[in-house]
């Protein structure tokens, strides 16, 4: 049975370990084999073979004491953002090579159990996961330990920042891995990986432990390969954090017996009826590439046939959703990214003249070229004189990004279209243009800025065979309309089950 054991989800290993068909040290043993043999996908930056297979025999033990949870012995990664104390986080940088914390994410913590004893849902971490440096970036070319490649083609990027998740999930190194979405991480290179993906609402998941890009978009989520997996997945990780004071205070949710629950006046065939699905105009330009906009289509044709009402809307601010962002998040990330001076930890330039050389050499040397980019355009913007006139403004317009959202959500239940203008291009093709790659972000901006929830789910393929990706963004607390929707679709498609070839 271990030659099919990758091939399966997060769901039906669950079921195979609780119905004793497998163990979790099985389980374990053959991933990790898996991903030695895929190492050139530069999707790992670090992996602990002992410590997995230590946890996978204390999952074995837990079952056999039948205090197991449903998530127990299933392995997992997590993206190198996610601090964790048994394992080196490098963020993707050079800035913090050789760093190890003395506690772990509260995210990691309730999945696999914490250094503090914490026994959590008893998954199985089997290491970290290559990110753009800082979660910055669109393609994860940016991280210092290296690309990560697309396994639908090694040629092209897998997306960003969360690209080491979403293309071990795709090259079923893995079955889940975590990511982390502030304008689009999890939810881009899950459309250009062929992978399952949400960000929940801002708020949903703590970011305690979790390395800040910008304090008030980033947000932690699960990618897997059905929108089954990620609501098994999310269940677990979420829920209110006291140590996070942004960290919503509502009571934990199930969110896959919310994915289960049926509409009123739904049937087995129409399970999406009476659904509405607002179809916002500017989600389909003139610009946007035909094989993307041919299998967003077909898509909601299928969501169509399921029962759900198609409605024309309208988010008139969606292209000032760029400015916006590319405001404010480098403005945040100057500011979480200045302790980073070589004082206390991380990097710390071997030569120097005195303590403000020594920071300058620090930060030149740790930081990378769009790291670096970024800081400088958020100082720049929150500096005396300039404060007003794009920060201040930028806050101003994202709150009016967001009252459009609510205009919509009364007409809709939820809005659907693409997750980026393309497939996934070519390692390289963008090093050269950054603005062109922040393009590419148009349609994850809006819903970032708003705080909102939303996912991607496999919905075709386009030009060279690359995979393409359906967006569904919910209102606020709304991800079981969003996991519902999804798995009805997948019920009836099997996008989400097509794995790149040698995989």
């Amino acid at each position: 049975m271990s030659g099919a054991l990758h091939e399966q989800g997060v769901a039906a290993l669950a079921r195979s370990l609780a119905a004793g068909e497998v163990s979790s040290v099985e389980l374990t043993t053959h991933l990790l084999g898996r991903v030695a043999a895929h190492a050139s996908l530069g999707s790992f930056l670090h992996v602990d073979a002992e410590r997995a297979l230590a946890q996978a025999r204390g999952a074995d033990e837990r079952r056999a004491r039948g205090d197991a949870q449903v998530l127990t012995g299933v392995p997992i990664a997590h993206k190198d953002v996610f601090v964790t104390a048994d394992a080196p986080t490098t963020a993707g940088s050079k800035m913090l090579a050789g760093y190890r914390s003395p506690f772990d994410a509260t995210v990691v913590a309730r999945l696999c159990g914490g250094a503090d004893g914490v026994a959590g849902a008893g998954m199985v971490s089997l290491g970290k996961l290559n990110c753009d440096e800082f979660a910055m970036g669109s393609a994860n070319e940016n991280s210092a330990y290296g690309v990560v490649r697309n396994p639908w083609d090694t040629q092209r990027v897998p997306g960003g920042s969360s690209g080491g998740s979403a293309a071990a999930v795709a090259a079923r190194l893995l079955p889940a891995a975590t990511g982390t979405d502030t304008g689009g991480s999890i939810r881009q290179p899950a459309s250009f990986s062929g992978v399952t993906g949400i960000k929940p609402t801002y708020g949903v998941c703590s970011r305690y432990g979790m390395i800040a890009f910008a304090s008030s978009l980033d947000q932690a989520g699960p990618l897997a390969r059905s929108a089954e997996d990620c609501a098994l997945l999310l269940s677990a990780m979420s829920g209110f954090d006291p140590r996070d004071a942004t960290s919503a205070e509502r009571p934990p949710q199930d969110f896959h017996a919310q994915m289960r629950q049926g509409r009123e006046g739904a049937t087995a065939g129409r399970p999406l009826q009476g659904l509405r699905i607002g179809l916002p105009r500017e989600f389909f330009p003139a610009a946007l590439a035909a094989d993307v906009d041919g299998a967003v289509r077909a898509a909601l044709a299928g969501l169509e046939q399921l029962g759900a009402t198609l409605v024309d809307v309208s988010l008139p601010r969606t292209e000032l959703s760029i400015p916006v962002y590319y405001i404010i998040a480098p403005a945040e990330a100057s500011s979480n990214l200045s302790r980073f001076d070589g004082v206390k930890f991380g990097h710390r330039a071997q030569q120097y003249t005195d303590l403000l050389d020594m920071y300058k050499k620090t930060r030149a040397e740790g930081f990378g070229t769009e790291v670096q980019r970024r800081i400088m355009i958020g100082t720049y913007v929150l500096s005396h004189g300039y404060y007003d006139a794009y920060y201040l403004q930028a806050q101003k317009l994202r709150r009016m990004i967001a009252d459009d959202f609510q205009a919509c959500f009364r007409q809709c239940d939820v809005i659907a279209g693409p997750v980026a203008p393309s497939v996934a291009w070519r390692l390289g093709e963008q090093g050269d243009d950054p603005v062109k790659a922040y393009l590419a972000d148009i349609f994850t901006l809006p819903a970032s800025l708003a705080g909102l929830p939303g996912m991607s789910v496999p919905a075709g393929f386009g030009e060279g065979g690359m995979p393409v990706g359906l967006q569904l963004i919910g209102n606020y607390f709304a991800e079981g309309t969003l996991l519902h929707a999804a798995h009805a679709f997948q019920q009836a498609t099997d996008w989400h089950t097509r794995a790149p070839a040698g995989f």
